[in-house]
């Protein structure tokens, strides 16, 4: 459009898990993966109305380096006394889960959640920090303290065991471990479909209902007019790759308790403006790939992606193109504001946070309403009493975001491990 690439969704996945990348590979994609611009692996917070980068080698929620905290602006002295007091802050010992606001103002500090790592974690996640999981998360992070007493040593160690990866030039999230397609991700989409066989995906096909019926299912595909369905199968196996709530629903009359259970996940919507500017248009540096924005600081936007900076092939020449994130647990409202009022809300917010001059060249807008699962604390137990559930019906199988991740790579893993367990419980030909 206009020589703009834009992506609706996800723009990238990472690489530190593998099934992302071994997907493409599989495809024929490994040549078209392009990386992130290592020229602006930089993150940008906003602190009172204005964008300021993030202490060097601070990675989603704790600091590699002490020097960089210490002379930031973003944190008053006595924030960064507690920050840095992290160090002697005895560790929790027991296996409870615990949500991310507590976790982090236990370890960091109350400063230091505002205006670090909520916006970080909370942005990637658009969730409510006080209700998000830290065990379905980010258990790692409860790993280093358990492992090490600290989030600071276990960070200190990792760096100083791993100094190729230049670790410390980054902050906020690990941009040297993200990885897109250059013609899009629907690339990867397209890729797959066409090596299935012919009539393996049926488009505009909604399923209305399904039947158990012994040890096989009917699924009934929903026809032009209410009461116009087709029944189909029977089927030997069944994967539900939908939302947990669809899941929920198709599942009701068959297991009202799994049906409970799976309605129980909540889900945040967001909004997603594109916008595109001359490069003349924007006064601010642009030092980075993306800023993200505390809630302290009642702004309308979670987050901007800076496109241009980040995947430089994705604008014409003396353009640059971001990506406005709004909505998400913390404002669900905006998400579903109407065009004609969320477009200049954006438009005015961005142009005061990068002095940008002037209107859009270009303007995009993607709305994903209840599409981002919510990783409550418990959600692990949660996720288990569903499959448990699940497992007591006839080769009945669970994939997609809602219950092990919620990121592209996930996904696909999700996806493959419910093929496989369908395919070995098949049964076995005379």
């Amino acid at each position: 459009d206009d020589g703009f690439q834009v992506e609706q969704s996800a723009d990238n996945f990472i690489t530190t898990i593998p099934w992302g990348l071994e997907l493409c590979r599989r495809v024929g994609l490994a040549d078209q993966l392009v990386r992130t611009n290592p020229a602006y692996r930089r993150t940008y917070v906003v602190h009172r109305g204005r964008l300021h980068l993030l202490p060097d080698g601070f990675l989603m929620m704790a600091p590699t380096r002490l020097w960089p905290l210490a002379v930031t602006n973003i944190l008053t002295p006595l924030g960064k006394i507690r920050a840095a007091a992290e160090y002697f802050i005895p560790p929790r010992r027991d296996e409870a889960d615990e949500s991310m606001a507590g976790f982090v103002r236990r370890r960091l500090g109350r400063e230091a959640y505002q205006r670090l790592v909520e916006p970080l974690v909370g942005a990637v996640y658009a969730a409510d920090m006080e209700k998000l999981s830290v065990l379905a998360t980010l258990p790692r992070f409860r790993d280093m303290e358990r492992e090490h007493g600290s989030l600071v040593r276990a960070m200190r160690r990792q760096i100083k065991s791993r100094r190729a990866n230049r670790a410390t030039e980054e902050s906020g999230a690990r941009y040297s471990m993200f990885v897109t397609l250059r013609d899009g991700l629907s690339s990867l989409i397209d890729a797959v479909v066409s090596r299935l066989p012919a009539g393996a995906i049926r488009l505009n096909a909604p399923v209305g209902r399904i039947e158990r019926r012994g040890d096989e299912w009917i699924v009934y595909v929903e026809g032009a007019g209410p009461a116009d369905s087709t029944a189909e199968g029977p089927y030997q196996a069944l994967i539900l790759a939908t939302p947990s709530s669809e899941s929920a629903r198709l599942l009701r009359p068959i297991d009202t308790a799994l049906a409970d259970r799976l309605a129980s996940i909540t889900h945040s919507g967001t909004a997603i403006v594109s916008l595109g500017y001359d490069c003349g248009q924007i006064g601010h540096r642009l030092n980075g790939m993306g800023a993200v924005v505390p809630a302290v600081e009642r702004s309308p936007i979670l987050a901007v992606s800076f496109s241009s900076r980040k995947y430089p092939h994705r604008t014409p020449e003396g353009k640059e193109l971001f990506r406005v994130f709004v909505g998400g647990a913390r404002q669900p409202e905006l998400a579903e504001m109407d065009d004609g009022r969320l477009l200049p809300l954006v438009r005015d917010e961005l142009a005061r946070l990068l002095r940008i001059r002037g209107g859009p060249c270009f303007e995009r807008l993607a709305r994903w309403p209840a599409t981002m699962p919510q990783y409550h604390v418990g959600h692990r137990e949660l996720v288990g009493e569903i499959e448990a559930r699940a497992g007591s019906l006839p080769n009945l199988q669970l994939a997609g975001n809602a219950y092990h991740g919620v990121g592209i790579p996930d996904c696909i893993h999700g996806g493959e491990l419910a093929a496989e367990r369908a395919v070995a419980k098949l049964p076995k030909a005379p």
